[in-house]
């Protein structure tokens, strides 16, 4: 299978500086919400210079207990959020698109989600898109399998692929960020994104009334995660927000308040700005002469 070019929003995504911004509620709840969401973030990445894909999501089918909120689900979400993976998207989505003039990300759990191009391995039907294709690394995972995944993403003919850190497994109930996983995933040679939201779940670790569990969270500890991503060096940040995390159907305790947004990301952006984190540190280790 041939290589296909690199499309023009993955180049832009690529060389922005200091970074580019992933950001949105993590999942859909109304169309009205959804729109007044991405007015709100568009205004603020504008303001501040970041360049940004809208985040949201039609199904949480990665959740542990079945009390857990997903989503409008696949049948209802394709109508809200997408026509396919593939083709194009649909009503409220086309809205948020035209309206703000914003490229979408969302997220895909199942190969069947991709069905348009067949029954296949999830990565490849991914790739088969030719969607920019933003892979995370399982909490259990080594930084070093992402080699493989986003190799596996262009030898299905598709060059348009990031890698993500989310934090990995820490015991129970709880994760970690690995500062050295940002440096050595760049070994995939590609855009290396940081999840400063997800990182900060507590996986299965809050309890619900009348049982089921869903994921708690550290959301004080955002900007704590965000800096050190950003100070190590980053190309992309990927966060949750919300107009209302403790009211938010799901995800709340990791979803970064609306009205502290612009404040973070100036912050971070000026981190970025006195940071060479991006840049080979040129070690010299031969004997030193005075």
């Amino acid at each position: 299978m041939g290589m296909a070019a690199t499309s023009p929003l993955y180049n832009q995504l690529k060389d922005a500086e200091p970074f580019f911004l992933l950001a949105g509620p993590n999942v859909i709840e109304s169309e009205e919400h959804i729109l007044r969401m991405a007015k709100h973030i568009k205004h603020i990445a504008t303001k501040v210079g970041l360049p940004l894909v809208f985040k949201s999501s039609f199904d949480k089918a990665n959740r542990t207990s079945s009390k857990s909120f997903r989503g409008p689900g696949m049948a209802e979400g394709l109508k809200i959020m997408m026509a396919s993976f593939y083709n194009s998207l649909t009503q409220i989505l086309e809205k948020v698109k035209v309206a703000y003039d914003l490229p979408i990300v969302t997220d895909v759990h199942e190969s069947i989600q991709c069905e348009e191009v067949g029954k296949t391995d999830l990565l490849v039907a991914a790739a088969q898109t030719g969607k920019i294709i933003n892979i995370k690394k399982g909490q259990f995972c080594a930084p070093s399998v992402m080699n493989n995944s986003a190799e596996k993403i262009r030898l299905a003919g598709n060059p348009n692929v990031m890698v993500c850190e989310r934090g990995t497994m820490f015991g129970y109930n709880d994760l970690i960020v690995d500062p050295r996983n940002f440096e050595w995933m760049r070994e995939a040679n590609c855009p290396v994104v940081a999840d400063i939201t997800h990182a900060l779940q507590q996986p299965a670790g809050k309890k619900l009334e009348g049982g089921g569990v869903a994921s708690g969270g550290l959301c004080e500890l955002i900007p704590c995660i965000a800096r050190t991503a950003v100070a190590v060096g980053v190309d992309g940040i990927f966060m949750e927000v919300h107009d209302d995390p403790l009211s938010a159907p799901v995800d709340g305790p990791t979803q970064w308040p609306l009205r502290h947004l612009e404040e973070l990301l100036e912050e971070l952006i000026a981190i970025a700005r006195v940071t060479k984190g991006k840049q080979q540190f040129q070690i010299d280790l031969t004997p030193f002469r005075d």
